[in-house]
């Protein structure tokens, strides 16, 4: 790590990490691959741009050699993990199929490679890809920090689209046993999708009951099992993530969504996170990428504690 770097020198690589290509043989804690597909939007485009982003803003965050300092624990976090920088996968821009088969690969072999593998996207139909690479397992639950759905049969007679990452998961993946929504708010919700999301017995809690009630959410999180977490940007409030695709007012505080993903790291084996919808040319004052930052930092800090 080169952590005594000033933030913006040096190759941007992922909290100043080594960068090591999946075409090589090595094996680390935690691997970042960077998913730079935003093809599937349906709403502003920007975030293949997010991995490059996320890198240059995660640079003031490159921990030291005992790991981060915690002054509420007076203790080291992330002590002694090493993180590994697997590069980014090359999309095949309009070719979604063969886009998505390259996802799935490379999910596979960092999943090989890491205990904790950690994919940035990229629209949230990277999701759908990720997830066929957890196909060996036979059960998986999914925890997701989403202002939408996502879970959409179609749209515009679209099937693979942001809006649709879930849906196709859960008819592919035959070990994905349930879903965790939190932060569900907005006027377009499809109500084909919310039906369907329901009778099939996932959990769907909106913002509003985040703010008043946050311990109840906490309790309707999994315990105890295989869990992989899909952080959609535009979960946070547009106020402190104003870049992202499709923004919704009334979104979660970073400290309201950090309690769910900490909660969620807490009680249960954590396969997987993704950071997605991440648009930062949306936001000139870079704060987006910044918040972004932070909270994989935090999510490492916390899974290795």
């Amino acid at each position: 790590m080169r952590h005594t770097e000033l933030a913006f020198t040096g190759p941007a690589t992922f909290f100043k990490a080594p960068y090591r290509p999946l075409s090589d043989n090595w094996q680390a804690d935690v691997g970042l691959l960077g998913l730079p597909y935003d093809f599937a939007v349906g709403y502003r485009p920007g975030a293949r741009f997010a991995p490059g982003a996320l890198r240059e803003a995660s640079g003031r965050y490159a921990p030291g050699p005992e790991g981060y300092f915690d002054p509420q624990t007076e203790s080291y976090l992330l002590r002694g993990v090493a993180l590994v920088d697997a590069g980014d996968v090359d999309p095949a821009q309009l070719e979604y199929q063969e886009s998505f088969q390259r996802i799935s690969e490379a999910a596979r072999k960092l999943r090989q490679r890491v205990k904790l593998p950690v994919f940035v996207g990229g629209d949230h139909s990277v999701t759908y890809p990720i997830l066929r690479a957890y196909d060996d397992l036979d059960e998986l639950h999914i925890v997701q920090l989403d202002a939408h759905l996502d879970f959409s049969d179609t749209r515009n007679a679209t099937r693979y689209a942001n809006s649709s990452p879930f849906r196709r998961a859960v008819e592919d993946v035959p070990g994905l046993k349930h879903i965790t929504v939190v932060g569900l708010r907005g006027l377009r919700t499809n109500p084909e999708a919310y039906y369907a999301a329901r009778s099939r017995g996932h959990i769907l809690i909106g913002s509003q009951r985040v703010q008043e009630n946050l311990p109840w959410v906490l309790e309707q999180l999994p315990k105890g099992k295989k869990v992989y977490i899909s952080f959609d940007a535009d979960v946070l409030d547009p106020s402190i993530m104003p870049a992202t695709s499709s923004p919704e007012v009334e979104g979660l505080t970073y400290g309201e969504a950090l309690q769910v993903v900490r909660r969620t790291l807490e009680q249960n084996q954590i396969v997987g996170f993704d950071f997605v919808e991440l648009a930062p040319n949306l936001d000139n004052s870079g704060l987006g990428a910044l918040v972004g930052a932070r909270l994989l930092a935090e999510v490492l800090a916390c899974w290795a504690g």
